[in-house]
């Protein structure tokens, strides 16, 4: 498991008893952190952090996350180059790529155009440069899950001993981030939308992560007094992006939550860019052996 942020508890900001996860002030801290890694390595030894998006699928959503991760990356001194290939060009591209000592990371931008080949296009790309951690075999953690526990990390919330739930099974999030708690020791439940008597399961729980893409999934009276809330989803409702919370629940008091905006999302771009630092000092390393 990746390196937490230093933690930084004093962040979170008080509505009555509510308690905001800020996941983009956060992010500032650990984004300078980046910034200083990226100049060492070019400085030091010439290195230049190079990250490669394959992106088949035109997509307003897809199209914001890509430019979000060429504006993070220029910021903290990557260079992220895109690939339009269609489809049937993927495998071609995957092979130079993986080959080109000056890439360092590479992801392919989903969903597909044919969802069916998921598996097998993302298997393509060399575990040493699978910075997004979707191989079967790869040197890094997924970045979406990494980014909830440096959420929840930096702000002193100390999983050990909660019932956590996970509402969601899916191949970015919901599967890799249950083995990453079961890897630590923490105690936790796996649901969906098809589970009978969801709200059973996290009235029960102390800690609940959606990541499900159903908007209004987790409502207020599915939710405890005290409990902490990181809301992972994102779906497009009449031309928006929102996340699995009913509205209802941003209404609570005495709980802990992620906001409708700038939660996981913002440490999701970091910890890929972790990721991204991690590979190209991973190969730093090599060139000097």
């Amino acid at each position: 498991m990746g390196s937490y942020p230093d933690k930084v508890g004093t962040l979170l900001e008080l509505n009555n008893k509510m308690k905001i996860l800020n996941g983009k002030d956060l992010a500032e801290y650990i984004k300078q952190r980046q910034l200083r890694s990226v100049n060492g390595l070019r400085q030091s030894s010439g290195v230049i952090p190079k990250l490669a998006i394959i992106q088949t699928k035109d997509d307003p959503v897809i199209n914001t996350y890509v430019r979000l991760k060429k504006k993070y990356g220029s910021d903290i001194g990557i260079e992220v180059e895109s690939h339009h290939p269609t489809q049937t060009e993927v495998k071609k591209v995957i092979k130079s790529l993986n080959t080109d000592d000056t890439v360092h990371g590479i992801i392919v931008q989903l969903p597909l155009d044919n969802p069916d080949q998921t598996d097998e296009i993302v298997n393509l790309v060399v575990r040493n440069k699978d910075v997004d951690a979707l191989a079967s075999k790869t040197d890094f953690d997924p970045a979406t899950p990494m980014a909830i526990f440096w959420l929840l990390a930096g702000y002193n919330i100390d999983l050990k001993g909660k019932k956590v739930i996970i509402i969601g099974k899916g191949k970015l999030v919901g599967k890799p981030l249950q083995k990453m708690l079961v890897n630590s020791g923490i105690d936790v439940t796996v649901a969906d939308r098809q589970t009978k008597d969801l709200a059973a399961l996290t009235l029960d729980s102390d800690v609940i992560i959606t990541a499900t893409g159903s908007p209004a999934i987790l409502s207020s009276d599915m939710i405890k007094p005290g409990s902490v809330i990181v809301d992972a989803g994102v779906a497009t409702e009449d031309g928006k992006t929102v996340g699995d919370l009913d509205e209802s629940v941003y209404e609570m008091d005495d709980v802990t939550l992620t906001p409708k905006k700038g939660g996981v999302g913002p440490l999701t771009v970091c910890s890929l860019f972790e990721n991204v630092i991690k590979a190209a000092s991973n190969s730093e390393h090599k060139q000097n052996t």
